[in-house]
């Protein structure tokens, strides 16, 4: 697993998460994002989209798009948590069902999800300019 992230991971999220691309994100329908937070501020988000097309056959169009919990919030169960609030959001809106693309090296991540009743599904890649990155396709049922 890689540590830390570099200079060409940095350039692209700062040109991917700017204000005007969040707020885009906020304003659209399609998306549900849900936070936890502290007195200090946001521990973590997850982010759901419906209408999302899987790269794999035999997902629901619902997509797991980000969950995210800072590093020194991990292992305090806020990932947990936020994972079953967007569960319970997706089935409550009548969702049957979850997908998610998390890098195959990741290892920690994937074991997370496979505590947490995700299945792979297939392997898709990330692309970032000319650079791709395997990662897991999985899903699970609700």
């Amino acid at each position: 697993m890689r540590e830390g992230i570099n200079g060409f991971f940095a350039d692209h999220a700062l040109n991917e998460f700017t204000i005007d691309r969040l707020r885009d994100r906020l304003a659209d329908p399609r998306r549900t994002i849900l936070v936890s937070q502290n007195v200090v501020g946001i521990d973590g988000m997850i982010e759901l989209v419906v209408e999302a097309s899987a790269p794999v056959a035999g997902c629901s169009n619902v997509e797991i798009s980000t969950l995210y919990v800072q590093p020194r919030h991990q292992g305090s169960g806020k990932g947990v948590a936020l994972l079953q609030a967007g569960l319970v959001h997706a089935r409550s809106s009548g969702h049957a069902g979850v997908w998610l693309a998390v890098n195959a090296e990741n290892h920690g991540a994937v074991a997370f999800y496979e505590r947490q009743a995700f299945q792979k599904a297939g392997e898709t890649n990330y692309e970032i300019e000319d650079q791709r990155y395997l990662n897991s396709v999985m899903r699970r049922n609700l």
